[in-house]
């Protein structure tokens, strides 16, 4: 049987291999699969984050010295082509159809997707569900998770920074922001020297604006995204063929 190096291919849409109407995250067995491989992996302390499929409770999970983790996935390029919040809908309508299905197509390939933690702690919101409900501030997007993500190692508010506390063991596992980054292969989301984020669009941190307020941000949301996830995956197939 060959490598999965030699298996992967990250033109692959996940919603392929779904079942209907359920959730690539949760059920598409190739991105399992492919998270697997590609963060099993040694961390920046020099200790392996060896991930399992095998827990029944757990997406994914890890348990040794470094502690106990239970892992989900998250796409982290929406296309809002379904989004009903904020004015999306009536966006939505002043934008082809076909760069909207563009992006939602190259979204469900593997460049779209990183593993968080999964586990509830004190019954509170998970890092997912935080950005996602977050409507004005994150809505979704992966850049200014990233931002929020690159505060929390610097210490500095953010609208993520109570979530991301209480998930503070796994950023540890990294080190500091840069580890974080080199680790999920996130280079092209940050500056060289990776003290600030290429935004997808235009953004403040907390104005309110997270969302697309036009056609042509939209537009430029949209290639932007496509640029990251090719260039992200190609630093994906890069580090396979490196195991």
């Amino acid at each position: 049987m060959p490598e999965i190096c030699d298996e992967f291919n990250s033109d692959f849409t996940f919603y392929t291999d779904t079942p209907p109407n359920k959730d690539m995250d949760a059920c598409s067995p190739t991105l399992r699969r492919y998270h697997k491989r590609l963060w099993s992996k040694e961390l920046p302390n020099g200790q392996m984050l060896e991930l399992v499929d095998t827990n029944r409770k757990s997406y994914l999970y890890h348990k040794s010295s470094l502690g106990e983790f239970s892992f989900s996935s998250d796409s982290i390029t929406p296309s809002y082509r379904d989004y009903a919040k904020g004015g999306m809908p009536k966006l939505r309508e002043q934008i082809p159809p076909k760069i909207v299905n563009t992006l939602y197509d190259r979204g469900s390939t593997i460049g779209a997707f990183i593993i968080f933690p999964s586990k509830r702690v004190n019954g509170q919101r998970t890092i997912n569900c935080a950005r996602g409900q977050a409507t004005d501030k994150i809505a979704d997007r992966f850049d200014i998770t990233l931002e929020c993500i690159m505060r929390h190692y610097e210490q500095q508010k953010s609208p993520l920074d109570d979530t991301l506390l209480r998930y503070s063991n796994f950023f540890s596992l990294f080190s500091d922001f840069r580890g974080y980054v080199d680790f999920f292969l996130l280079q092209d989301l940050v500056t060289s020297d990776y003290s600030n984020i290429k935004f997808f669009i235009p953004h403040i941190c907390g104005d309110g604006k997270a969302l697309p307020q036009s056609k042509d941000d939209y537009i430029k949301y949209q290639k932007n995204s496509v640029d990251f996830i090719m260039a992200r995956a190609a630093r994906m197939q890069k580090s396979l063929s490196k195991t």
